[in-house]
């Protein structure tokens, strides 16, 4: 199991809600409102984003999932949120990492989706 990154919001994430802000993003929500995954495509590949389960995370092994995963956060107005307590999101359209008062900046979102799911090296 990888690192885990948790989709927070104040109000609960309705199923209904989370396929239309997928759909929107232009994700598909595969599975039932118990449990499924949010898988998005590039090139010939689907490769997931999310995992749904009562709960919105995510495991991701780029920095494309990542920026995947800023975006459908910042679509339904929530919080990306690691398991150290750092905060993941996107402003003027660039991918960010907060923790504390230090700031990682990952890119340009578009150029990070269009470079695609390249893995991380362990």
């Amino acid at each position: 199991m990888g690192y885990e990154l948790r989709v927070e919001r104040d109000a609960p994430l309705a199923y209904a809600e989370l396929a239309s802000v997928s759909a929107r993003a232009g994700f598909e929500l595969r599975g039932s409102h118990e449990a499924g995954e949010i898988v998005a495509r590039h090139g010939d590949a689907v490769h997931q984003i999310a995992i749904w389960s009562g709960r919105l995370f995510g495991q991701p092994g780029s920095d494309w999932q990542v920026a995947q995963l800023a975006l459908l956060t910042d679509l339904m107005g929530a919080r990306l949120v690691g398991e150290d307590g750092e905060a993941y999101g996107l402003r003027n359209g660039v991918v960010e990492q907060i923790n504390g008062s230090s700031t990682y900046e990952f890119g340009k979102l578009e150029e990070i989706i269009a470079a695609g799911p390249t893995e991380w090296s362990a």
